[in-house]
């Protein structure tokens, strides 16, 4: 899928639009609250002029831009611009439209009561609540026709058919969500044709006609031995003609949001862009966690009493609460993680081993904790300590680092950052219990840190409310 960069960030393009679109009707929104509830109440005189509106409202410009902009982090927070939403169905698309706009006003009324001038009359709130959401429903339906026809399609040939290119035949049906089609694998020379023969194209044509007769918007370079393979002349011509030439690991990267470790060189990282560790950045996250850390430890406080106190009436008044747990954080220094005890005491007497589904270790008030993310909470101490951030690669323990860094390529790369209470491997990959899905994990990892920037951090702590609120990715 096309996409556009924005602070650093890749943003496919058909989402970015859909913003827009979605941002416009937000504040047209407000409007429309405005002139039906004076239109009701008979202020208007029979004028309808925008001007009228406002000397009865008073200025709506500021509020609307507000309230179009607490209401987009609130769709966001709800995973409806993730490239994952259009795999959703029907009634879970229309259950997260009107969960956004549930908490999307809670949050605006927030927002005016601690800054008054953006103050909306509460029947015009309700009414631009109203309007907004059946306009953004009529939008997503017209924004799926849209994508799922030939325009939002990109036709992409991919330049190589052996074990590299096999990676990119596993992922169809993803691409296929991205908005993308496969128009064939490219056998370059005699190298060993892995993909399905239905997909594979003989070279019997010069590239840039085969390009031109399949109408490739994109070549996806996966040659086995690019060092003698590559039709350099053929390719160039490719690219000066518009088509897009991309290297399989940057491909994956782009699509999945992972760094596909298999595709990977340790070349392929020393002259990528990103793995920004500067003051600036420092100085942003450490701001980050130092406001965010107060703003949700003021807020949740009565939530860690009740946990607390729920936690004692299970297991007895001599039962404890706050579970301390050796873990590894930046560069491998070894640190105590915070948690709200979700097991039973004894729940390791025969040494460290993976959580697993259906646990039984796992007490009752721990699979409540566990399932809305409160035994993570504690955490906010580590983050205020220094040793944690809000967002990062979670924090493992060091018997499974060990055996980890020595089964998987680059996983001690994870510990050039902070590891975190949320991450980029949580929002996208369920809970992981062996080493493959440490494997899975650790990709994710890699892409964010690597892309690791102020305005992912955002994105991940908003999108985080999907994980608690829909339940995804708990064990």
């Amino acid at each position: 899928m096309a996409s556009i960069r924005i602070f650093g960030q890749r943003v496919p393009i058909v989402f970015f639009i859909l913003a827009l679109v979605e941002l416009v009707i937000f504040v047209a929104s407000v409007y429309m609250g405005a002139y039906f509830r004076n239109y009701l109440t008979g202020d208007l005189a029979g004028s309808t002029s925008i001007d009228m509106v406002e000397r009865i409202t008073g200025p709506l410009i500021p509020a609307s831009l507000v309230f179009a902009s607490v209401m987009i982090i609130s769709m966001v927070s709800m995973g409806l611009y993730n490239i994952s939403y259009l795999r959703l169905r029907r009634d879970s698309v229309v259950l997260r439209i009107f969960s956004a706009h549930v908490f999307g006003a809670l949050l605006f009324i927030f927002v005016v009561y601690a800054i008054p001038s953006f103050f909306l009359g509460r029947s015009v709130l309700i009414i631009a609540i109203i309007c907004s959401f059946f306009l953004i429903w009529i939008a997503r339906k017209i924004f799926v026709a849209v994508f799922d026809s030939s325009i939002g399609r990109r036709n992409v040939l991919v330049y190589g058919a052996g074990i590299r290119a096999k990676s990119i035949e596993l992922i169809e049906e993803q691409l296929v969500h991205h908005g993308i089609k496969l128009r064939g694998f490219v056998r370059v020379n005699k190298e060993p044709v892995d993909v399905s023969a239905i997909h594979t194209v003989d070279n019997f044509e010069p590239l840039p006609d085969l390009a031109v007769r399949l109408e490739i918007d994109e070549i996806v370079v996966a040659a086995e031995d690019r060092r003698n393979s590559l039709l350099i002349d053929e390719l160039l011509e490719c690219r000066l003609k518009g088509v897009v030439i991309t290297d399989i690991a940057t491909f994956f990267e782009r699509e999945s949001g992972k760094l596909q470790l298999e595709v990977m060189s340790p070349s392929s990282l020393i002259f990528s862009s990103g793995f920004d560790h500067s003051y600036f950045r420092a100085f942003f996250e450490r701001s980050l966690d130092l406001f965010g850390s107060s703003v949700l430890l003021a807020v949740s406080w009565p939530i860690m009493l009740i946990t607390a106190l729920m936690i004692k009436i299970e297991d007895g008044l001599n039962a404890s609460v706050i579970y301390r747990q050796t873990r590894i954080g930046k560069n491998g220094r070894p640190f105590s993680v915070l948690k709200f005890r979700s097991m039973r005491e004894d729940a390791e007497k025969l040494g460290a081993v993976w959580a697993l589904e259906n646990d039984d270790r796992i007490t009752r008030v721990g699979a409540v904790i566990r399932k809305l993310r409160i035994d993570e909470l504690p955490q906010i101490l580590n983050v205020l300590n220094g040793e944690m951030s809000f967002v990062g690669p979670r924090p493992e323990r060091p018997e499974f680092v060990k055996e980890l860094i020595k089964k998987l390529p680059y996983y001690s790369e994870r510990h050039r950052v902070k590891p975190g209470i949320t991450g980029w491997a949580q929002l996208n990959y369920p809970y992981g219990a062996s080493d493959r899905d440490a494997m899975e994990k650790l990709q994710y990892d890699m892409y964010y840190t690597k892309n690791h920037s102020f305005l992912l951090d955002l994105f991940i702590l908003v999108q985080t409310v999907e994980i608690v609120v829909f339940g995804k990715g708990s064990r």
